[in-house]
């Protein structure tokens, strides 16, 4: 976290920018303020570790409190009149309510962001306060960190800096969806199996023995499927994970706070299975797992230019740093930085060498799409791995309550991923709820079918991580009981609508797409794989217009004609395709619905 971190940041929030350190992102933290003086002096570590604000004349400032999000700054809260409590216990529950369930309040510090501090004593009679109040909206409170400002005075004085939560109520934890990505061999399952297990690998991969789901996976050791694995935080910001036995079931009760893994494959041969875990179950965060042994090898640069191209913000943990020397660790670091500071890519690589770092960090991730945080750890000898837990802890979600808000008032939309038959259950589906709410016994519609028809259904019960549950809100992944509902009619890439939705579906769609990477030229019956949502078919270009064909880095609107079935598409979806060496990117312009288009007699013969 060195001074092109503070260099990004610092600069057009009003103040001076030489005392403030990162300036125009609100709630970054004031660990970084004072970091601007060391770090000129010593890049790496060594400025990592010297934190303490160092006398001035210029206060340090934090940028000014806005008025909407989860960030609340107070100069004092110091034996409030009934009224003021009152004030202040509601002004908590709209920041909580802002931050999904999570709130972050900055202690001695001005409403304009100015750092002024707070005697010892006043400092204990405020958290005492904040105690209070979370009670009464039913959270829990957690320092984060406290920090000494000694600008122009004797006194020592501290702000600080605590994370309020919710206590869980009915299953309404916050979820998070965090997609693991990574070459083959680099350490991803294994480092999921110490978060979720809370037992350290043995070095030989027993830690991810319980992730695997096929008999061929355990034996080669190679991940081949999508699997899923929580981890929990309860309202103290305690780990709640499956040691001291607990199921799935008692994680969801205790837990306020959910990360939801996706365990993706490594290996070239299973990049199919990849993409579609990306596209289909809408991560909000991807974690790169690179070993620091191997360095950036096999898949990594794919992996991390498939998340760049989707959109997802993404971190990197350099694994296996107990099989190397710190100069190869160092080595590994260097060439990651080397390649995020690549125009194409435009990162900035932040360093986490402590906590304090991870607090930074994990606020600024959310901030700012740009910052990129690296941990460097092993899953043998448990180095940094509760570096990468306080992340885990703090980070936010993507979205607000606004949005959240939003989304639940349209119709409901469920993407289905999954199709399993469970015995004494019947039909099972697995997918993400897009738009929303979604209960028991609710009345729906699946399709298209291959005629492009959509079929009544009644949805049985539903499970949220392994656990029941009455109502499923937008943006959350679930299982949903069909009851005996023929499984024949069901496919990957399908969605169930509420009846009075008139979902357009199609066969011929237009994109404006970017061709990636090309040996030769793409043009008209080219055939590529096409990834739009969960939606994973060949289609055909039928057209390009403007040019008779593309070459590698040109953009065109192209028409494309999917091969088997129609499916179920929206205008500015994002939009993946691929074959062989072929790759291209892209969104969703215009489609064409299945009542306007007429097949040829040609077609007709073919089918």
């Amino acid at each position: 976290m060195d001074t092109r971190v503070s260099e990004l940041f610092g600069s057009g929030s009003g103040h001076n920018s030489g005392s403030q350190g990162v300036g125009s992102n609100p709630g970054n933290g004031f660990g970084m303020v004072p970091k601007k003086a060391s770090a000129k002096n010593n890049k790496r570590a060594k400025g990592r570790s010297s934190r303490n604000f160092k006398p001035s004349n210029n206060p340090p400032y934090l940028p000014p409190e806005a008025e909407e999000g989860n960030i609340e700054y107070k100069l004092k809260l110091v034996n409030p009149t009934q009224y003021r409590f009152e004030h202040l216990a509601t002004q908590m529950k709209w920041r909580l309510q802002e931050g999904r369930g999570e709130a972050v309040y900055q202690i001695g510090v001005e409403d304009n962001g100015m750092l002024v501090g707070l005697s010892e004593e006043d400092m204990r009679a405020s958290l005492k306060t904040l105690h209070r109040m979370a009670e009464k909206v039913g959270a829990d409170i957690t320092v984060l960190r406290e920090r000494e400002v000694d600008y122009d005075s004797d006194v020592p004085r501290i702000i600080a800096e605590v994370l309020i939560r919710k206590v869980p109520d009915d299953q309404q934890f916050l979820d998070l969806r965090v997609a693991v990505l990574g070459n083959v061999d680099s350490g991803k399952s294994t480092l999921l199996g110490v978060l979720t297990q809370g037992e350290l690998d043995n070095g030989r991969g027993r830690a991810r023995l319980n992730l695997f789901r096929h008999l061929h996976e355990i034996q080669t050791g190679r991940t081949s499927s999508i699997s899923f694995e929580i981890l929990g935080f309860n309202s103290k910001g305690e780990v709640v994970n499956y040691s001291e036995s607990r199921t799935a079931e008692e994680i969801c009760e205790s837990a306020s706070k959910m990360i939801t893994f996706i365990d993706l494959a490594g290996h070239h041969k299973y990049l199919k299975t990849t993409i579609f875990g990306l596209t289909s179950y809408c991560p909000d965060f991807a974690m790169l797992v690179v070993s620091a042994n191997t360095g950036i090898a096999g898949t990594t640069r794919e992996h991390l230019g498939l998340a760049m191209a989707l959109k997802v913000p993404i971190f990197i943990a350099v694994s296996k740093v107990d099989l190397c020397t710190r100069a190869t660790v160092e080595r590994t670091v260097r060439q990651l930085e080397r390649i995020l500071k690549q125009p194409g890519c435009n990162k900035v690589p932040l360093v986490v060498g402590n906590t304090d770092d991870a607090v930074t960090a994990a606020q600024q991730f959310a901030q700012s799409p740009n910052v990129t945080p690296i941990f460097t750890l092993s899953s043998v000898s448990g180095e940094s791995l509760d570096l990468l837990k306080v992340f885990f802890n703090i980070i936010p979600p993507l979205s607000n309550s606004k949005e959240q808000e939003e989304l639940m008032q349209q119709l409901t939309e469920f993407q289905v991923d999954e199709i399993y038959t469970v015995p004494e259950v019947g039909t099972v589906v697995g997918g993400t709820l897009y738009s929303g709410i979604c209960r028991e016994g609710e009345q729906l519609v699946v399709g298209p079918t291959d005629s492009g028809q959509f079929h009544k259904l009644t949805v049985g019960s539903i499970q949220r991580n392994r656990s029941a549950c009455r109502v499923l809100r937008a943006g959350q992944a679930a299982t949903l009981a069909l009851g005996d509902f023929d499984r024949s009619q069901l496919r990957k890439g399908m969605v169930m609508v509420s009846p009075e939705m008139d979902p357009t579906i199609c066969w011929l769609f237009e994109a404006e797409i970017v061709l990636l990477f090309h040996a030769k030229t793409f043009h008209k019956g080219f055939q590529v794989t096409v990834h739009v949502g969960n939606v994973r078919q060949t289609a055909t270009v039928v057209a390009v217009h403007g040019k008779e064909e593309l070459r590698t880095g040109e953009k065109a609107v192209v028409r494309f004609k999917f091969i088997k079935h129609p499916e179920y598409l929206k205008v500015g979806a994002k939009l993946l395709f691929r074959e062989g060496v072929t790759k291209g990117i892209g969104h969703v312009t215009k489609l064409q619905p299945v009542s306007q288009y007429q097949p040829s007699h040609s077609e007709d013969e073919e089918a």
